[in-house]
C-alpha cells in the first residue's frame, strides 16, 4: 500500500487523471498506463523525501505517480527551450531551477504559481586548479595566447575540417589546443607533421580529454565549441569569451542556449554551415583587440555561476525536509558563489 492509504490500482487511475493531452501525446497511453503503477509501487517501497529530476521521457510516469503520494519534486532545466516532457510535467514540481531566466518565463504558463529559480548549470569544481598549474598539466608556456577547440560528441568533422585548413595562419597566432575525436586524431597528427617545425608545438591535437578537460579550459583564453549547457556553464563559469558553433540538429536548444551568451556579450555565434577556416580565423581575432575581448571576458563571468550545485542542493534539501524554500535571490547569489 502506497503512505496515503490508497490502493495502487486506484493510486494509478487518479495519476492519470491529473495529466493534460501533453503527457499522453509524450508516451503511448497504454504504456503510461502500466508504467505511472510500476513507479507508483517503487517510490511507495523506497518513500524517499524529495524527488530530483531533469525531465525527458523516463520522468514522466514517475512524477505522475509522485504527486498523489505528496512527495516534493524539484526539476532542473538546462536549456533556454524546455523539453516537451519538462514542460508537461512542470506543474507537478513543487520548485523549478533553470540554467536560464528565459527559461522561466517559458514554463510560467504550464505551470502557474510554481517558483522558479535561476541556478544556473551543475558543474565540476572549476576554482581547484589556477592558470599556471593547468598550463604545467597542458605543457603550454605561461605567456602562450590558447585557443581550445571541440565540438563535443557530435558533428566533429566540420570542426576538424576548419582547424586543418587554417591551421599553418593558426598556429603563427595561437596556440591550440584541439579535441578531434577518434576519427579525427591521426589527420591531425598528420597535418602537425607538415607544419614548420617552430609552429608544431603550438598545435596540440587529442582524441579526448577526460581527466585533463579541465585543465584545459583554465588554460584557455577562448574556447571554440558547441553550445551544450554544462560546455556554456563551465566556461562562463571560468570567465572565458566563447566563439560558439551551434550542433544544428538539437532541436534548435543548442542555437537559443547560443544566443542567450551572445546576447549578454559573452560569446560570437558562427552557424554550423558557416564555419570553415576563415570563419575559425576571423573569431580568433577577438585575442588581438584587448578592448574587446576584455568586454567578452567581463561579461562570461557576470554569467558563470560556479556554485550552481550547491544552489539546487539547497532547493532540493528543503523540499525534502518540508521547509520554506529559500528566496530566489538568495539561491541566485549561492549559485555565484564558489561551489563549497
Amino acid at each position: 500500500m502506497p503512505p496515503t492509504g490508497i490502493p495502487m490500482r486506484r493510486l494509478a487511475a487518479r495519476s492519470l487523471r491529473t495529466t493534460e493531452m501533453d503527457v499522453h501525446a509524450l508516451l503511448d497511453p497504454i504504456r503510461l498506463a502500466a508504467s505511472v503503477p510500476q513507479a507508483a509501487a517503487i517510490l511507495a517501497a523506497e518513500r524517499p523525501a524529495a524527488i530530483f529530476t531533469t525531465g525527458g521521457y523516463v520522468a514522466v510516469p514517475v512524477l505522475m505517480a509522485a504527486a498523489p503520494l505528496g512527495i516534493p519534486v524539484v526539476m532542473w532545466d538546462g536549456n533556454v527551450i524546455p523539453g516537451r516532457a519538462v514542460r508537461a510535467t512542470a506543474r507537478l514540481a513543487a520548485a523549478l531551477a533553470v540554467s536560464f531566466e528565459a527559461t522561466c518565463h517559458a514554463l510560467a504558463p504550464v505551470a502557474p504559481g510554481r517558483p522558479c529559480y535561476l541556478t544556473g548549470t551543475p558543474i565540476r569544481e572549476v576554482s581547484a586548479m589556477d592558470r599556471a598549474e593547468a598550463r604545467a598539466r597542458m605543457e603550454i608556456e605561461i605567456d602562450a595566447r590558447v585557443v581550445l577547440i571541440f565540438g563535443g560528441s557530435q558533428a566533429v568533422r566540420r570542426f576538424n575540417a576548419a582547424v586543418a585548413d587554417a591551421l599553418p595562419e593558426l598556429t603563427q597566432r595561437v596556440t591550440v589546443i584541439h579535441v578531434t575525436g577518434d576519427d579525427g586524431y591521426a589527420p591531425a597528427l598528420s597535418s602537425r607533421e607538415v607544419l614548420p617545425e617552430a609552429a608544431r608545438g603550438h598545435y596540440r591535437p587529442f582524441r579526448f580529454l577526460r581527466d585533463e578537460m579541465l585543465a584545459a579550459l583554465v588554460s584557455a583564453d577562448l574556447v571554440v565549441g558547441r553550445a551544450g549547457a554544462s560546455t556554456l556553464a563551465e566556461v562562463t563559469a571560468l570567465g572565458v569569451p566563447m566563439v560558439v558553433v551551434p550542433y544544428p540538429h538539437a532541436a534548435g536548444h543548442q542555437l537559443a542556449n547560443a544566443e542567450s551568451l551572445v546576447a549578454a556579450g559573452a560569446a560570437r555565434l558562427i552557424t554550423d554551415e558557416a564555419f570553415d577556416a576563415r570563419a575559425l580565423l576571423d573569431s580568433v581575432a577577438v585575442l588581438e583587440n584587448p578592448a574587446a575581448y576584455a568586454a567578452m571576458t567581463e561579461a562570461a563571468r557576470s554569467l558563470g555561476r560556479p556554485g550552481a550545485a550547491d544552489a539546487v542542493a539547497e532547493l532540493v534539501l528543503a523540499a525534502a525536509a518540508r521547509a520554506p524554500l529559500p528566496e530566489p535571490a538568495a539561491i541566485e547569489q549561492r549559485a555565484r558563489e564558489p561551489a563549497a
